[in-house]
């Protein structure tokens, strides 16, 4: 007799969650007209149409009145979808990101701008930094760091003479599967991803497929792509790959280090979008040289001690000018707008023989 009872409470439940989407609908095409009208304001201004520091007050306003019991997180994902949707209508923002579709680096472009973005699939991250700086696109997204591998050589150096600026941030947690057509391990002679997947994998591979070639290609997503025209190729990609390329997953989260995460910048150019204000939770990246006398080094830090500031990075790169010369690359806790950022920015910039911001922009928290 219970169950005729728990039938009907079901249907009424489902009619109460019908009604609601309907007003939900309703609410976000209402949401939708006024952030039409803000574009048209915005268009007749020449403002900016996206606004990062905006979209991340909004969130923080609606998980501040979030009572539950959805997740702060899932509240915080529907939101950027929202305003994503909301930005298409406004204007569509091409972003620039290593292609094909299925990369990591696609991934964090999509929880960056949300899936309502316009991307444009580039073949290495050379071609991400000229669609952007050529204004093809108006954002690009590019690895940096990765926890396992370190930084990301080929984006510093592109960095150095690039016209473009970071404004934002994404630190992705990066899982590499092994996808290939068939779901086993035996017969597998080729392994494709990009070197630093296979830098992040390389104690599994030794023990599972030891014999093996390890293939770089300019991205996990290509490898994926390769690895679907031949039955003895492997790559190492993201679950999203073996869904665009129809591979099965042999081995799921093969990477060394369980924690393994990549840190993703978001470029653009100056006239795109300005410096972010501060946001409280902020990080400044420079590239530096200094003269090459004894010393030099530690005068080089020595600024950022005297005003307190925090450095989180330091990396040298040649500056392959045949004398033994080197680039600097640092990060630094805080915003350039800080007093004491200002401070120590000004006095470390007269020791130095070359110095450029990268930018100053919010980290995520």
């Amino acid at each position: 007799m219970t169950q005729p009872i728990q039938s009907d409470a079901l249907a009424d439940l489902r009619i109460q969650i019908d009604s609601l989407d309907q007003q939900l609908l309703s609410l976000l095409n209402q949401r939708a007209h006024v952030a039409e009208k803000v574009g048209a304001i915005k268009r007749a201004e020449g403002s900016p149409f996206f606004r990062p520091d905006r979209v991340a007050q909004v969130i923080a306003k609606i998980e501040k009145a979030n009572q539950g019991p959805l997740l702060n997180s899932h509240v915080a994902s529907i939101w950027r979808e929202i305003m994503s949707a909301c930005l298409a209508l406004e204007a569509p923002q091409r972003v620039a990101v290593l292609g094909p579709q299925g990369t990591f680096c696609e991934q964090a472009a999509i929880e960056f701008f949300g899936s309502a973005a316009s991307l444009i699939y580039c073949n290495n991250f050379d071609e991400v930094f000229h669609a952007t700086a050529a204004g093809t696109a108006q954002f690009g997204v590019v690895g940096m760091e990765n926890s396992t591998e370190g930084v990301v050589a080929r984006s510093l150096d592109l960095f150095l003479r690039s016209p473009v600026h970071v404004v934002g941030e994404v630190s992705l947690m990066v899982r590499h599967n092994l996808l290939r057509q068939t779901d086993h391990l035996n017969g597998i002679e080729v392994v494709l991803a990009h070197p630093q997947a296979l830098g992040q994998c390389q104690s599994w591979l030794t023990q599972h497929l030891p014999h093996a070639e390890r293939r770089a290609v300019s991205s996990n997503a290509e490898g994926a792509r390769l690895a679907a025209t031949n039955p003895a190729w492997a790559g190492l990609a993201s679950e999203r790959a073996a869904a665009q390329f129809g591979l099965h997953i042999v081995a799921h989260a093969i990477q060394d280090e369980a924690s393994n995460r990549t840190r993703f910048a978001v470029i653009c150019l100056p006239q795109t979008l300005a410096t972010p204000p501060a946001s409280g939770h902020d990080c400044t990246s420079l590239v530096v040289s200094v003269p090459n006398k004894p010393g030099a080094v530690h005068d080089l830090l020595m600024p950022l001690k005297n005003n307190g500031v925090s450095m989180t990075r330091f990396e040298s790169r040649p500056a392959k000018s045949g004398q033994w010369e080197y680039y600097f690359y640092i990060d630094i806790q805080g915003h350039i707008s800080q007093p004491h950022v200002a401070a120590a920015l000004t006095e470390l910039q007269g020791l130095c023989a070359f110095y450029k911001v990268l930018g100053s922009y919010p980290i995520p928290e």
